[in-house]
């Protein structure tokens, strides 16, 4: 039989162990996403093996693109099953493995037709990106609906995807160059509104899910890492911009 041993270390020592900063260590405890199971008689944190695998959980979520939040809300469920979760990790990484194998390929195959030893074929110079799998699907069947969500995906192939990034890039920058102005005035509400029905010409977005939407920019680092990539603070101009879009037209 396996002999169990008990591992009891302070934050410095599980910061020395895993890479992770202590001040993210303190992090989690205080958003309730790691608290450790034990503390010293003067009040040190103290990790035990449980509390180490749980932050392995934690990291494994966060290599998956995970915002904090959900991971939090994921592995603190009553019917968090841990073994499920690292035999879905595990699938996930193979899978994530294998494309990059495929781009690993593809970019040597570029850097030989670069140098004239060999020709691509168009079709080789795209081998191993995938757009069919979008991150926030899961959450978004969980908020909306399967129905909604496959419909979105019908639509969207009908769609160019360059004419899709296009319009979304074209829509940003005006809302980007508005960002410093009242997301009540006109000017900001007629533009949020072309957001508004664009994403409609996609999917089936009431008002009071758009407004839910603009909320999430916010919420979920992953969206306002994406959307300030336009503008610093355009994610919280689009969230207040929508929701005041959603009380003036809610029917």
């Amino acid at each position: 039989m396996r002999k169990e041993v008990t591992t009891l270390l302070k934050v410095k020592e599980v910061a020395d162990l895993t890479g992770i900063s202590v001040r993210t260590l303190h992090y989690y405890d205080e958003i309730g996403l790691l608290t450790p199971s034990n503390t010293t008689d003067a009040s040190y944190r103290i990790y035990s093996d449980a509390d180490l695998e749980m932050l392995q959980q934690i990291l494994f979520f966060k290599e998956m693109g995970f915002p904090l939040k959900k991971i939090k809300e994921i592995i603190h469920s009553s019917d968090f099953d841990r073994i499920e979760a690292l035999e879905l990790h595990r699938n996930l990484l193979i899978e994530k493995r294998s494309r990059l194998d495929q781009m690993v390929k593809t970019v040597d195959k570029t850097i030989q037709h670069a140098k004239g030893g060999i020709t691509m074929t168009n079709k080789e110079r795209f081998e191993g990106f995938d757009f069919s799998q979008n991150p926030y699907e899961q959450e978004a069947r969980e908020k909306y609906g399967d129905q909604a969500v496959d419909k979105s995906k019908q639509n969207i192939k009908k769609m160019d995807p360059a004419k899709i990034k296009e319009e979304t890039g074209t829509i940003y920058r005006k809302l980007a160059q508005l960002r410093y102005d009242a997301p009540d005035s006109e000017e900001a509400q007629s533009a949020i509104g072309e957001w508004y029905h664009f994403l409609n010409r996609i999917g089936d977005y009431s008002t009071e899910a758009f407004r839910g939407l603009g909320q999430l920019y916010v919420d979920d680092e992953r969206f306002t890492k994406n959307i300030d990539q336009y503008g610093e603070g355009l994610a919280a101009f689009m969230k207040e911009a929508m929701a005041h879009y959603a009380e003036r037209n809610k029917g």
